[in-house]
C-alpha cells in the first residue's frame, strides 16, 4: 500500500470530486439498505416463528377441558376385502386406580429419581434437563438423560397421542404444544395429582396400565406393600416396557435397576443401608410370571393374525413416527386407528381348515396336559403346574405317569388326587386352569413373494385360548435343522464361492475339523460316496452341507443369513456364567443353533429366493388411518436384491428336483399338474423338529410341526402333506393352475459326470459300473466344466480267468469295465464300483 502525502491528497480529491461523492452516496446507501433488509428479514422470522408457534398453541386443547384419564375409541382391523376381522380396545387390559395416598413414598420416589428428578422443582418444562440432554447427546453418552418431564410424559401419553412424529412440522407441533400443556395443566393441578394420574396411566408390560396392576401382577401384591427393591424394578420398566420387562428381559430390567437405586441414593430418597439392602435382594425370584394365570377361552380373544398386526404396528408407530411405547400401545387399543391388513381371510379359513383336521397328524398323536393351579394357604400364595402332578405320583406313588393323554378323564383323576395332596385345612383355590394342548404343535406362513405381504398365518392348533398364547408363527424359536442349509451354505457357495451345483463332494465318514466329532448323517443306511451338490440338496444330505460350508467359511454363511433377515443368529454371546457362545460354527449347515429361528423369518428368506433374490420385509397391514381419516403409515415392504438373480434361480431349479425326485415328494400337487414347484425339507437331530419350506410362483410358505416340550417324534413326512393340502387349495381357489420358474439371461447347460462333475464322456461315464453318471446340469455362463471326466478308467478283463486282461488275450475273449477312481475313506456306495475293489495285481496268466 501506499501512504505518502501525496497518494492520500490524490484520493482525498478523488472522492471530493463529483463523481467520487456520487459513488460514495451509493455505497452507504447500498449499506444501509442491506443493514435494514437484514433486521427486517430477521423480525419477519422472529414474528414469522412467534405466529407459528401461536398457531401451534391456539390448535392445542385448554387444559381445563382436558380428561387425563379419558378410555379413548377403539381400533379396528380390516382384511385384504375390506371386512372388520379383529376390534382392539385393550382385551384382557390389567387396570386397577390406586390413589396417590395410598402409593408408597418408595414407589413415588423411584418413578421420579429414574423419571424426572427436578419433578417438585420445575413448573410443567425442566429446561436445566433439556441442556443436560442435549449435551449428553452431543457428548455421545450411552445413557442418555431424560428430558420429557412426568407432566410431559402424561400429557404425551394420554392427550397427544397420535401425532405424527416423522416430519419436522409433526415433530415442531408436538413438541411445543407438549410443553404448554405441560405448564398449563401445572397450573390446573398440584403436584400429588399429576403424579397420580402419570402413575395410574403408565405402560407396565403386557397389557398391564398403572403400578398397582404391575404390583399384583409381577409381585402378587397390593401396590402400598411393594418396599424399595421392588419399586426400582417398577420403575426400571416404564422406559421401554419390551427392552426392560421384568419376565421376559430380566438382565435388562435388572441393569436398570441398578441405575434406579443409584439414582435414589443420589438424589438422598434412600439411605447408604437401604441402597445395599436393595442391591443385595434377589428380587427376581419373587416376580411373578405374567403368563401363569390365563383368561382361558374368552371370545375376545385375538386371532393369531391380529397378533403379528399388532407387534407390527407398535413396532413401526416407535420406528416411523417416533411414539413411545406407551403411545404407541395407547394409539393402537384407544386411538381409533383403522390398520388395512394383508390377511386374506378366504385363504386364512384354507389353512385354519387344514391345520386343524387331525386326519392329517400320526394317529399315535396324544394332547399334552397344561395344569396351573394357584392356592392360598395361611396368607401365603402357592402356584403348581402339571410337572408338580407328574413329581407327585413318582415320589408318593412311585409311579411316572406320561402328561400325554387321548381323552380327558385320566388326566382329571390324576388331578383330583394331587390336589388332595396339596389342600390343607383353610385352604382357597385362587385358579386353576386344566388344558389338553394338542400335539404335535404346527404353526404356517403364508407369503406373497412378489409383494411380501402376509396373507395368512397359523400360530398352533386347536383353539386360541388368550391374547398371552405363544405365537409358534411369529415368536416361537425352534431349530431350523436342515432347512437352513439353502440359505447359510448352498446360497453364499453358488453366490460368491465360485462354486456351482456341478461340483461334487464325498458322503463318508467325516468329522468336524480339529474334533473328535463326527458329523452325523441324517438316515441309517450307508454313505452314499460322491455326489454333485444338487444331489446333496435333493437328499438333504448333511456331509455334503458341512464340507461345502467349510470352503465357504463361516463367517461368509453368517453374513448371508444376516442378509436373510435371520435376527436369532447369535455372532457372539455370553450367558450368566459369563461363558462365550456362537452360532459361528460349520454346524451352521445343519441348523445348529444356539437359539433357533421363527417360522416367520424363515419363510420370508425363502421367499426372497423365490423372488428372484430380491428380499421383501414381510408386511402384516398395508394403511394406518387415524379417527378422523388421516393417513398415520403406508407400509410399502422395502426390498433389496441379497443374491444374483442366476443363483436364485439355480437354487430354485435344485429344489425344483427336490420336490420331483428327493425329500419332498410328498408335496406335489395332485390335481394341479402344471405349476411349478420347488422346496426344501429339513429336521433336526433327534426328530424334535419338522420343517418344509416350498413355494410356487405365487406364494411361499413355510410349516413347522414339533411338540411343545420339544421330545422327539417319528418321522412320517405329514407335515409336507398339510402343506400340500393347503398350498393346493389356495392355487385352485386363487385359479392359479398354471406357471414356471423362468430363467435369466446368462443361464447355460453341460452334460457332465457326476463322480467329478467335470464333463461326461460318452462310452465311459454312460458305462460306468453302478450305472449310467451322465447329467445335465445347469451354470451361470463362464462356470460350466472345461475338462474331460478324469475319475472314469476302461479296463480290459480276460472273459475266461476274470482277470485283467494282457496283451495275450484276444479282443473276441475281452469285456471292459468302467471303474471308478478312488480311494475310500469309509465304506460308501461307490465302493464297489471302484478300481481299488475290481482290480487287484494278479493279470490273466492263461495262454490263449
Amino acid at each position: 500500500m501506499n501512504y505518502s502525502q501525496q497518494e492520500i491528497k490524490k484520493k482525498q480529491k478523488k472522492i471530493m470530486s463529483r463523481t467520487g461523492k456520487m459513488k460514495y452516496r451509493i455505497e452507504e446507501w447500498i449499506a444501509y439498505c442491506s443493514g435494514i433488509g437484514a433486521i427486517t428479514l430477521l423480525l419477519l422470522f422472529i414474528f414469522g416463528l412467534v405466529g407459528a408457534v401461536r398457531g401451534v398453541i391456539d390448535s392445542a386443547p385448554r387444559a381445563e377441558d382436558i380428561d387425563i384419564m379419558t378410555a379413548g375409541q377403539a381400533s379396528e382391523i380390516y382384511d385384504s376385502s375390506g371386512n372388520v376381522i379383529q376390534v382392539l380396545a385393550a382385551q384382557g387390559l390389567s387396570y386397577e386406580y390406586a390413589s396417590v395416598d395410598q402409593i408408597p413414598k418408595c414407589v413415588q420416589d423411584a418413578f421420579i429419581a429414574a423419571e424426572d428428578r427436578r419433578f417438585y422443582e420445575h413448573h410443567g418444562v425442566d429446561m436445566l434437563g433439556i441442556i443436560q440432554s442435549v449435551y449428553s447427546g452431543v457428548a455421545g453418552e450411552k445413557e442418555k438423560l431424560k428430558n420429557k418431564t412426568i407432566t410431559q410424559q402424561l400429557i404425551q401419553n394420554q392427550i397427544l397421542n397420535g401425532n405424527d412424529n416423522s416430519t419436522f412440522l409433526g415433530r415442531f407441533t408436538k413438541e411445543i404444544q407438549e410443553q404448554y400443556l405441560a405448564i398449563e395443566l401445572e397450573d390446573e393441578l398440584d403436584k400429588a395429582q399429576i403424579l397420580e394420574f402419570y402413575l395410574n396411566t403408565i405402560n407396565m408390560g403386557q397389557n398391564i396400565m398403572g403400578v398397582q396392576a404391575a404390583a399384583a401382577k409381577y409381585f402378587d401384591k397390593d401396590i402400598a406393600d411393594i418396599n424399595i427393591s421392588e419399586a426400582a424394578v417398577l420403575a426400571a420398566v416404564v422406559s421401554d416396557p419390551e427392552r426392560y420387562h421384568p419376565v421376559s428381559q430380566q438382565e435388562n430390567n435388572a441393569q436398570r435397576r441398578q441405575m434406579v437405586l443409584k439414582a435414589m441414593l443420589e438424589a438422598e430418597y434412600i439411605s447408604e443401608e437401604d441402597y445395599e439392602d436393595a442391591l443385595g435382594d434377589d428380587v427376581y425370584l419373587r416376580i411373578q410370571n405374567v403368563d401363569s394365570i390365563k383368561a382361558y377361552g374368552t371370545d375376545d380373544t385375538e386371532s393369531y393374525y391380529a397378533d403379528a398386526v399388532n407387534a407390527q404396528v407398535i413396532q413401526d408407530l416407535k420406528e416411523k413416527l417416533g411414539y413411545s411405547q406407551t403411545e404407541a400401545y395407547n394409539a393402537l387399543y384407544h386411538g381409533g386407528l383403522k390398520i388395512f391388513s394383508c390377511q386374506d381371510s378366504s385363504l386364512q379359513k384354507i389353512c385354519d381348515e387344514v391345520i386343524n383336521t387331525d386326519s392329517f397328524y400320526p394317529q399315535t398323536a396324544r394332547s399334552y396336559l397344561s395344569y396351573y393351579l394357584a392356592v392360598s394357604q395361611g396368607g401365603n400364595k402357592k402356584e403348581y403346574s402339571e410337572v408338580d402332578v407328574k413329581n407327585y405320583y413318582i415320589e408318593k406313588k412311585g409311579k411316572d405317569i406320561s402328561l400325554y393323554f387321548k381323552k380327558t378323564g385320566k388326566p382329571q383323576k390324576y388331578i383330583r388326587e394331587f390336589k388332595k395332596s396339596v389342600l390343607k385345612e383353610g385352604s382357597e383355590v385362587l385358579a386353576e386352569k386344566i388344558q389338553l394342548i394338542k400335539q404335535p404343535q404346527t404353526s404356517f406362513v403364508l407369503i406373497e413373494q412378489a409383494t411380501g405381504q402376509v396373507k395368512a398365518i397359523v400360530g398352533g392348533r386347536g383353539k386360541k385360548q388368550a391374547n398371552t398364547d405363544v405365537n409358534r408363527a411369529t415368536e416361537l424359536k425352534r431349530q431350523p435343522g436342515s432347512s437352513l442349509a439353502m440359505l447359510s451354505t448352498y446360497a453364499p457357495a453358488l453366490d460368491t464361492a465360485g462354486i456351482t451345483l456341478g461340483n461334487v463332494e464325498d458322503d463318508t465318514a467325516y468329522f468336524y475339523p480339529g474334533t473328535n466329532t463326527q458329523v452325523r448323517k441324517w438316515e441309517r443306511g450307508p454313505y452314499h460316496g460322491l455326489m454333485t451338490l444338487r444331489e446333496a440338496i435333493i437328499g438333504s444330505e448333511n456331509i455334503p452341507a458341512v464340507k461345502t460350508l467349510k470352503k465357504v467359511s463361516v463367517q461368509t454363511g453368517y453374513e448371508f443369513l444376516k442378509k436373510f433377515s435371520l435376527t436369532t443368529i447369535i455372532e457372539q454371546k455370553k450367558n450368566e456364567e459369563g461363558q462365550v457362545y456362537t452360532d459361528l460354527q460349520l454346524q451352521l449347515a445343519l441348523g445348529e443353533l444356539n437359539e433357533g429361528v421363527t417360522n416367520l423369518e424363515l419363510t420370508a428368506a425363502y421367499a426372497a429366493i423365490a423372488n428372484q433374490g430380491v428380499y421383501r420385509k414381510p408386511g402384516f397391514y398395508t394403511k394406518i388411518v387415524d379417527r378422523y381419516g388421516n393417513v398415520l403409515l403406508e407400509n410399502e415392504q422395502a426390498s433389496r436384491r441379497i443374491l444374483k438373480e442366476s443363483t436364485a434361480w439355480l437354487l430354485t431349479n435344485a429344489m425344483e428336483d427336490t420336490v420331483k425326485e428327493g425329500t419332498g415328494q410328498t408335496a406335489q400337487f395332485d390335481m394341479i399338474k402344471n405349476i411349478a414347484q420347488a422346496g426344501n425339507n429339513g429336521h433336526t437331530e433327534g426328530n424334535t423338529d419338522f420343517w418344509f419350506e416350498g413355494f410356487t410362483p405365487y406364494y411361499t410358505a413355510g410349516i413347522w410341526s414339533g411338540r411343545d416340550e420339544n421330545t422327539s417324534q417319528e418321522p412320517s413326512g405329514y407335515h409336507i402333506a398339510i402343506w400340500k393340502e393347503i398350498m393346493e387349495r389356495i392355487h385352485k381357489k386363487e385359479k392359479k393352475t398354471r406357471g414356471n420358474f423362468r430363467a435369466p439371461n446368462g443361464i447355460t447347460s453341460a452334460w457332465i459326470c457326476k463322480k467329478c462333475g467335470n464333463l461326461a464322456v460318452q462310452g465311459l461315464c454312460d458305462e460306468a459300473e453302478g450305472g449310467d453318471v451322465i447329467t445335465k446340469e445347469y451354470f451361470v455362463k463362464g462356470t460350466e466344466p472345461k475338462l474331460n471326466c478324469n475319475c472314469h478308467v476302461k479296463y480290459a478283463f480276460c472273459r475266461e480267468s476274470g482277470k485283467l486282461a494282457t496283451e495275450l488275450c484276444p479282443e473276441k475273449e475281452r469285456y471292459y469295465r468302467v471303474l471308478l477312481q478312488k480311494d475310500e475313506v469309509a465304506r460308501t456306495d461307490d465302493y464297489l464300483n471302484t478300481v481299488e475293489q475290481n482290480v487287484g495285481n494278479d493279470v490273466c496268466g492263461l495262454q490263449h
